[in-house]
């Protein structure tokens, strides 16, 4: 898995749909997505724009507002808050969005 990402020199605090992970910084997030679900890999993902099925809205922080992007074309940064995922991400990313903690249970 090391060899897929970019390097990096520590973890950073992502929420996605409501589940908090720690994930390399310095990557793109569907690269961070696949590091805390090797699911990823085997989607259906061109990996460059083109098939959308890494479609997703986030906020840059908790309190701003939704922006659209692609996850194959956006860094993940400290912070972030991914609010909604395309089906493909969210059947990827399942099991670790089961096993993690929620915001709530991650500041409490």
């Amino acid at each position: 898995m090391d060899n897929l990402l970019e390097p990096y020199d520590r973890l950073v605090r992502i929420v996605i749909l409501g589940r908090v992970f720690e994930v390399p910084a310095n990557n793109i997030l569907l690269r961070q997505m696949q590091y805390v679900s090797p699911d990823i890999g085997s989607g259906r993902y061109c990996w460059n724009a083109e098939c959308r099925y890494c479609e997703i809205e986030y906020r840059r922080t908790a309190d701003a507002s939704d922006l659209p992007a692609l996850a194959c074309r956006l860094k993940g940064l400290e912070g972030m808050v991914i609010t909604k995922a395309a089906a493909e991400i969210r059947y990827n990313l399942s099991e670790a969005l089961a096993a993690a903690k929620t915001v709530d249970e991650a500041e409490g």
